[in-house]
């Protein structure tokens, strides 16, 4: 009796994206018949060296954007290199190449930045004039609202890599993912966290998504990874990055929660500097027929009422 053919894997080659997407290969590998152990017969991890990771030295803004991290993976995909790749999706665009579709999500991590320091415990508690290293539109606006004061320095690379240019003092402190730091066991570093309410992550932080050709996205070991209420939350924080046109040229938060069928959400973009943010929170009663799509159409609403009020201060210039 014949199985169905390994399902290859791309994902980007650094130390986070491996962790994770060995996390998904052992439930891709598992969903496709296969024992502990036998993950790279049944699927294997193909890593792909993403322009983003090459290019250290710059804010993503300034040299092409979040699709500097999934533009080869996608390549390879359509090229039908791989079968699938696995992304944070906070890293994804709002748009995707056509042909392809995030085919699944399994369940979200935590959503939360970490705040992470040798000096203090908390953002508020840092020396006037401290440097908070980042290379995220968002948390360095969401800071500087809190804490103008703050110095905010460019800080890319790997989370080895920050820690590292942390303990070393380029920075006073550093925000980072906490799914990411819990995936790689390192949860135990965060000194606090940010309160996602006050200042809401970047749209899917925490959520991993399987990214697949439009052909494939029924396939049977897809349902065995779905999340439904993951699915339903982040097609609402995605609905605001599509209404905002987010990427990494605006610095955009969005969460949803979702109680049973109701779901609340919080929408905001601020300007690079913190001064001004524009802010809307809402609603929906889910009623089973297409939660997925009410909860994008939540998302929606809301960041285009964002946008409508920010106009202008929301654009960066070239």
């Amino acid at each position: 009796m014949s199985r169905q053919p390994p399902i290859r894997i791309g994902a980007r080659g650094s130390k986070l994206s491996l962790a994770q997407s060995g996390l998904m290969q052992a439930r891709i590998a598992a969903a496709l018949g296969g024992s502990p152990g036998e993950e790279e017969a049944y699927a294997p991890l193909i890593p792909i060296v993403t322009t983003g990771d090459r290019i250290q030295d710059r804010r993503l803004m300034e040299i092409g954007g979040k699709g500097l991290f999934t533009k080869e993976i996608e390549e390879a995909l359509l090229a039908g290199r791989i079968d699938c790749a696995i992304h944070s999706l906070k890293d994804m665009p709002a748009e995707l190449p056509p042909g392809l579709i995030l085919a699944a999500t399994p369940e979200r991590e935590d959503p939360r930045d970490a705040f992470i320091s040798n000096i203090c415990d908390r953002l508020e508690d840092l020396p006037h004039g401290a440097r908070l290293g980042t290379a995220s539109l968002r948390r360095q606006a969401q800071a500087l609202h809190v804490r103008p004061d703050l110095e905010i320095v460019m800080l890319r690379g790997n989370v080895d890599t920050r820690l590292a240019k942390l303990e070393r003092g380029e920075a006073d402190a550093i925000l980072l993912a906490q799914s990411g730091l819990n995936r790689m066991g390192l949860d135990h570093v965060a000194k606090s966290w940010i309160d996602p309410f006050a200042a809401p992550p970047a749209p899917g932080q925490g959520a991993l998504v399987i990214e697949t050709r439009l052909e494939d996205v029924n396939a049977e070991w897809l349902h065995s990874v779905r999340c439904q209420s993951t699915t339903i939350r982040v097609a609402a924080e995605r609905g605001a990055l599509y209404a905002l046109e987010g990427s990494c040229r605006t610095a955009i938060g969005a969460y949803a929660i979702l109680d049973g069928q109701h779901l609340t959400m919080i929408v905001e973009a601020l300007t690079p500097d913190g001064v001004r943010r524009f802010r809307r929170e809402g609603e929906v009663m889910l009623d089973g027929s297409d939660d997925t799509a009410a909860a994008r159409e939540l998302g929606l609403s809301l960041g285009l009422a964002v946008k409508t009020e920010g106009g202008d201060a929301l654009i960066l210039a070239d």
